[in-house]
């Protein structure tokens, strides 16, 4: 077991779940590797494991501005019907587009006004707090 605390740059393994207030898990790993500061965690998860040494656990309630980000209006787009091509379009689909760097967008579609849908291209956990229970292996 490494006695080097967690900080920017040390590369660690773990175990977590995450969760929302309710209790449902949203994702778990039983053993992640990453290094800290790839952009592998969450902002408020990742700072909230500094210092900590292989063999601790910590439970965490990340803010959703620390987790998925608050939801913005302008990631929220109306788009015409006919550019599904022909696709069953209905409230909670999940469709994806690509952005001009060929990037998935994935988004969800809210509603569905006359021959225009409402797609929330936010990320689906964005405004919500979450729970994250972490034991560092290593």
């Amino acid at each position: 077991m490494a006695e080097v605390p967690v900080g920017p740059g040390t590369r660690v393994t773990l175990k977590f779940s995450l969760s929302l207030p309710n209790g449902e898990t949203i994702d778990q790993a039983e053993s992640a590797t990453f290094e800290v500061g790839d952009g592998s965690l969450l902002p408020g998860s990742e700072s909230a494991i500094f210092g900590m040494k292989a063999g601790e656990s910590a439970s965490l309630e990340i803010e959703a501005r620390h987790g998925f980000g608050e939801p913005n209006e302008d990631n929220v787009h109306k788009m015409k019907q006919i550019n599904f091509n022909d696709m069953d379009i209905v409230e909670g689909l999940v469709v994806s587009f690509k952005d001009g760097e060929g990037n998935e967008l994935p988004g969800v579609v809210k509603e569905i006004v006359g021959d225009l849908v409402v797609v929330d291209f936010n990320h689906p956990l964005a405004g919500k707090n979450i729970s994250v229970e972490v034991y560092l292996v290593n």
